[in-house]
Order: structure tokens, then sequence, then C-alpha cells
């Protein structure tokens, strides 16, 4: 098995990251996978805070969450870097019987063809180096339309290094400033991990 460390000073060309996670995936290295969808999500469904539109998730890993909302009537766009998770979600919707739009890309590369109502955020910002962060916000700013909404979970690592990143929330902030971005008024809701991390959850609007 090939190893790979990933710090937050290291540059990776495309061609490394993408082996990275392709390595990852084939030898079950996915520590951030609960085995189903988060409860952040269930609670934000539940409670009616999101409801069937146009939604976009940007790093869909094994897609849980994409057959969820797939199966809630959701119109759903799935983007991933790997290959092996792209098709780990094929095969979960055709087993539901359930469609979506499934993307292997590279973020940073990938325009889509307009901008979407709502999206789901939860392992994409924390896996990417905190450099490309800037870079990142700007793409989900111009993916989700005016108005729309963005279903966050910041990863709460508390470590030096990544993946996962730290995503400190007060760096969150200023990263998602109030130029573009509406913050709620309450504080962001804690969910807990399996590896012992945890994410804060918020739901951000596009001005």
């Amino acid at each position: 098995m090939t190893t790979f460390k990933w710090h937050a000073t290291t540059p990776l060309t495309e061609s490394d990251a993408r082996q990275f996670w392709e390595v990852r995936y084939e030898h079950g290295v996915t520590p951030w996978d609960r085995g189903n969808s988060s409860p952040a999500l269930a609670r934000w469904l539940d409670a009616g805070a999101l409801t069937p539109c146009r939604i976009l998730i940007p790093g869909c890993g094994r897609g849980h969450e994409v057959v969820e909302l797939a199966r809630r009537g959701f119109d759903v766009t799935a983007i991933d870097f790997a290959l092996r998770a792209i098709e780990a979600v094929t095969g979960k919707l055709d087993a539901a019987e359930l469609a979506a739009t499934l993307v292997q890309a590279d973020f940073f590369r990938w325009r889509p063809d307009s901008p979407f109502d709502a999206i789901y955020e939860q392992t994409a910002l924390c896996a990417l180096l905190p450099a490309q962060w800037s870079a990142y916000e700007r793409r989900l700013a111009q993916w989700l339309a005016p108005g729309g909404r963005l279903f966050a979970l910041f990863m709460q690592a508390n470590r030096q290094g990544g993946p996962p990143f730290h995503c400190d929330i007060d760096a969150m902030r200023e990263l998602f400033g109030t130029d573009t971005w509406i913050w709620p008024d309450s504080e962001p809701e804690a969910v807990a991990h399996s590896t012992g991390f945890f994410e804060l959850g918020a739901v951000l609007e596009r001005k």
C-alpha cells in the first residue's frame, strides 16, 4: 500500500491529491465516513430548514447524504475528486433505484451550468489545504444563487496538520465574511463523530 503524508504546508499537485484519495478509498481508509448520513442533515430536514430544491454536495464521498436527499425528492448534484467515491455513490443510487447527477472533477476546475439553491458542505473544506480555503469559499459563493443557503459542518479536529484540517470557528467567520454571507444569530451546533472529532453546524445565506 502506498503511504502519503499530508501536512498543512505541503503543496500537492493535482495528480498527487487524486492518488492520495483514490488509495484511501481503495484500501478503506476513510475514518470520516460515518456509514450513514449525518445526524445534522436529518435535523435540518426534519425541522424544515432544508426542503426539496436543487442542491450541490461537494466532496460527496460514498454518498450517504446523496442517497438520503435523492430519496426525499431533491435534485442532487454531487462532486468528488476520487473515481472510487463516485463509483460507490453510483452503486448506492442504483440499489435504491434513485437518481442524482454525479461529477468526478477537481473543485477548482469545475463549473456548473447554473447556480444552486443550496449546498451541503461537510467534508470538502477540511480535506483541502488551508491555503486553498479562500479559493474554495469563492467557488461556493459562485455556485450558490443569491439567497441560496450553505449548510455547513465545520470540522473541529483540534490538531496541527491534516486532513482533516481544524476549521476554527472564528477563522470560518472570517473566511465566510459578511460581505458575502449572512450568519445565523444562533451559535453553531456541535455534531459528534465516531473519530473523536466533532463538527459545528451552521446555515449561512448567500447575499
